[in-house]
């Protein structure tokens, strides 16, 4: 009863200028509303129907599709409101009928399609660039031209020029012949321009440098 006599007073001294800190008052309905907003329901595909351990398939929402009219844009009489209030019950039904996700049970096939999430209505978008498959064309005499060209004069035949001129990529013209001179020289020009950076692109060149170390730790 003194506990809550004090705190009540120096709430209601708090309107008179005082150099003492002033003490946050909370109410037991304001208590109980934070705690009741923690508790929350589970949810139908968390709920196990057995004790024994599941596999539960539950995947990230994705972007809308710009192939869905939402329904506010849509006429009254449009067949496309019914065939969305179907799908709609179709995919309830199946969510209440199969509290986990079919594919955890064991001894369930995964060749079945009823028992794979659904596929995506919307088509793929174009790939980035276009597909291609690897070649394996270069031979020997091309593979020794490429190494004479390149230890010949590194300058001129860099990786770009050489990928071109044999059609291969760049990785492997650096699989096939490496140049440890010149790959010190370009070193040698980095660790010069390096020593002339500010304080601020060193200790930001330097943290980025942690934290490459940290992405391999298990923290």
């Amino acid at each position: 009863m003194s506990a809550s006599k004090s705190v009540l007073r120096t709430c209601l001294n708090t309107r008179q200028p005082s150099l003492l800190p002033r003490v946050q008052c909370r109410h037991e309905s304001t208590a109980r509303r934070h705690r009741k907003l923690l508790a929350l329901p589970e949810a139908p595909s968390y709920t196990p129907s057995t004790s024994a351990p599941s596999l539960i398939f539950n995947p990230p929402s994705s972007a809308p599709s710009v192939y869905h009219t939402p329904l506010k844009f849509l006429p009254k009489d449009d067949k496309r409101r019914q065939m969305y209030s179907q799908a709609l019950s179709a995919s309830s039904t199946a969510a209440l009928r199969h509290k986990t996700s079919p594919v955890a049970a064991p001894g369930t096939p995964l060749s079945s399609a009823s028992h794979l999430p659904p596929r995506p209505s919307a088509a793929l978008p174009a790939p980035v660039r276009t597909p291609y498959n690897k070649k394996y064309h270069l031979t020997e005499a091309q593979i020794a031209e490429i190494r004479n060209l390149r230890l010949g004069d590194p300058d001129k035949w860099t990786r770009v020029k050489l990928a071109e001129k044999f059609g291969c990529s760049q990785f492997f013209v650096g699989m096939v012949v490496k140049v440890p001179e010149k790959a010190a020289r370009v070193e040698a020009e980095h660790q010069s321009m390096r020593e002339k950076w500010g304080k601020r692109r060193r200790e930001a060149r330097e943290e980025r440098e942690r934290r490459k170390v940290l992405w391999g730790r298990d923290l």
